[in-house]
């Protein structure tokens, strides 16, 4: 069961790893767009501010999970360090508690916002709901949930080698 659900978590986390590589690139494309076409051929396209933002907001939700799987956030790195090994896994516990009481307080309010963001259009895309860019919020953190368990469960603590 283990084994099969880390399986499933390194499949999710990378998912969500590609689709957020995904939006930089989509966000660094339009902004040269953008530059190019309001200075060089003088047309603003406002509709890629718009974009960008929308591509930053999912980026940042998708890639926290990579974030979460490899130990890289909520930081607790000298006490953990430091205590016995008996206390690691108390302490591990109760970070992985604390974070997915905090990303499910994301995801519900995150769906609330969403669902109400349904009757806003985004300004200068006016067909696309605003639901779509605040889906982020709650996508995200439930993807966050899965990593920070399949970081408890498979520890990796790399965070002194990915703040090189």
């Amino acid at each position: 069961m283990k084994s099969a659900f880390l399986n499933w978590e390194r499949r999710l986390t990378a998912s969500s790893m590609w689709l957020a590589c995904a939006m930089l690139v989509v966000s660094s494309a339009l902004g040269i767009f953008q530059i190019a076409a309001r200075f060089v051929f003088e047309i603003p396209a406002e509709w890629t501010e718009v974009l960008i933002r929308f591509s930053l907001i999912w980026m940042v939700f998708l890639g926290i999970t990579g974030a979460f799987r490899i130990g890289a956030m909520v930081s607790i790195d000298l006490i953990h360090r430091m205590a016995p090994p008996v206390f690691r896994r108390v302490l591990e516990a109760a970070v992985a508690i604390l974070t997915i009481c905090l990303l499910l307080v994301i995801v519900w309010y995150g769906w609330d916002y969403a669902q109400r963001g349904k009757v806003q259009t985004m300004m200068g895309l006016e067909s696309i709901s605003m639901f779509w860019a605040y889906l982020a919020l709650p996508v995200g953190s439930l993807c966050a949930i899965v990593s920070v368990i399949g970081n408890y469960l498979d520890p990796l603590h790399l965070e002194l080698e990915t703040a090189l």
